[in-house]
């Protein structure tokens, strides 16, 4: 079994920064594409970064040059940083992860929790 624990989460002011991390634990063996979601309400789930084991990133194009996914593979985990914080930013953010288990034999996505991230005007 895998868990997805996310922290970094809170209130911040437009124009302020915060960053969020995603820890994987469990029996895991391999990790492969980690991913940042975000839902604001009545609202798509959308996706907001994407980063490969080897570290290749892409980003949507609402925080491009905003925002940066990075990842440690020796930690199992992910982050997002988020700079030059807008209103619209306000989100459920979730960690999302594609796993291979101790004895699989395919890649299967998990997900965080969420963590609410709010940015006020």
């Amino acid at each position: 079994q895998v868990q997805l624990v996310e922290s970094g989460g809170g209130l911040v002011q437009a124009g302020g920064s915060l960053r969020l991390s995603c820890a994987a634990s469990g029996s895991i063996f391999s990790i492969s594409a980690m991913r940042w979601y975000r839902q604001a309400p009545g609202k798509q789930r959308e996706l907001v970064a994407f980063i490969s084991r080897s570290g290749s990133t892409n980003y949507a194009d609402s925080v491009k040059g905003r925002f940066t996914i990075s990842r440690d593979n020796a930690k199992n985990t992910v982050y997002l940083q988020m700079n030059s914080l807008k209103p619209e930013d306000t989100a459920v953010y979730y960690c999302n992860a594609d796993v291979l288990v101790l004895g699989g034999s395919f890649y299967r996505g998990y997900w965080g929790q969420g963590t609410q991230v709010t940015v006020s005007s």
